[in-house]
């Protein structure tokens, strides 16, 4: 009985977690369109903060533990670099397109990693997941289909779905890292270090491509809290995450990004009063579809996800050199 009961109580948190990384990513998404709407187009420096904001919470956490890295140190700049491109293409893409393709172009990043980690790390996938994968690619094609001929979707709809896209291709960069690293069981690290670089890589790019844009900022209180209410939610989005994977693996974490998009359908109808087209609807349930298909095969053919923590083993600098082994297409889970 008691064991019964720990269980309906693990799966009620696993749901609410689910939902808080749906719902985070849905203000992230809206944050990002207000700030696009008024003109604001600094992507890097939204970003920026964010990387602040898990430097001064996880670095804190991690100097007090005066622990050494487990991970060297350029594995997590490379993880910032790749990271820091995909929130600025993607966040970059809301001055053009609207927050329905946006969030729906987000599962790119899906058939991206099956690529990725088939090449790279050796990780073979089911006929299912591939048709899976395949069945939200024809969604999202339904997305670009409707945004060619939507004038309500943005100045430049289909400009903004292709940033999207390619801001997917580096966040499934950033995603196989990040499996890379995480399966040091020290999320703390990975977050710390995540955040710590993303800003020395933000900054740098600021100081390049971003100064005269964000010195036209005209600052408010409403521009401060919609910068602040970005940071916070992404930075709370990284961190929820890898607890999403842990507890419920990549089924509930798909199944629960997918809702995300929902919301965006729900803030563009009720909040910009703007008439979605009946395609997104068509591709909403078309990717639900392949989102199902891909999770649940996902959760029973490959080794590839956080809830699998027993099977990770420390990396040190020498054992890195053998990555080119047979073994490595079981190291690293899909992260978010």
């Amino acid at each position: 009985m008691a064991v019964a009961r720990k269980e309906v109580w693990r799966t009620a948190l696993v749901l609410f977690l689910g939902q808080l990384v749906s719902l985070l990513l849905a203000v992230v998404s809206f944050t990002s369109s207000l700030i696009a709407i008024r003109g604001v187009d600094t992507p890097l420096t939204q970003s920026f903060f964010t990387y602040v904001s898990l430097t001064l919470v996880y670095g804190a956490v991690f100097l007090f533990r005066r622990q050494k890295l487990l991970v060297p140190w350029y594995w997590y700049l490379a993880l910032a670099i790749v990271d820091v491109q995909g929130n600025y293409l993607v966040v970059k893409a809301y001055q053009y397109t609207s927050i329905t393709s946006a969030t729906l172009l987000d599962c790119w990043t899906i058939p991206w990693v099956i690529i990725l980690t088939w090449f790279a790390l050796g990780t073979r996938y089911s006929i299912a997941q591939f048709l899976g994968a395949a069945t939200c690619v024809a969604g999202l094609g339904l997305v670009l289909l409707s945004d060619a001929w939507d004038s309500t979707g943005g100045k430049k709809p289909l400009l903004g779905d292709m940033l999207v896209i390619a801001g997917t291709f580096f966040y499934a960069f950033s995603n196989v890292g990040e499996e890379f690293c995480v399966k040091k069981k020290d999320r703390v690290e990975v977050l710390a270090m995540l955040g710590l670089f993303g800003t020395l890589v933000s900054v740098g790019e600021i100081s390049v491509f971003e100064r005269k844009d964000l010195e036209a900022v005209k600052w408010s209180a409403t521009m401060v809290a919609l910068f602040a209410g970005f940071a916070i939610a992404s930075a709370l989005f990284y961190s929820v995450v890898p607890f999403v994977l842990k507890l419920g693996g990549a089924t509930l974490f798909n199944l629960s990004l997918l809702t995300s998009d929902m919301w965006a359908i729900i803030i563009r109808v009720f909040y910009y009063r703007q008439k979605v087209d009946w395609l997104y609807y068509l591709a909403f349930g078309v990717e639900a579809i392949g989102l199902v298909t891909y999770s649940v095969y996902d959760a029973s053919s490959t080794k590839t996800d956080l809830v699998d923590d027993a099977g990770y083993e420390a990396l040190t600098e020498d054992t890195s050199e053998t990555l080119g082994s047979g073994e490595r297409g079981q190291e690293c889970p899909p992260a978010p």
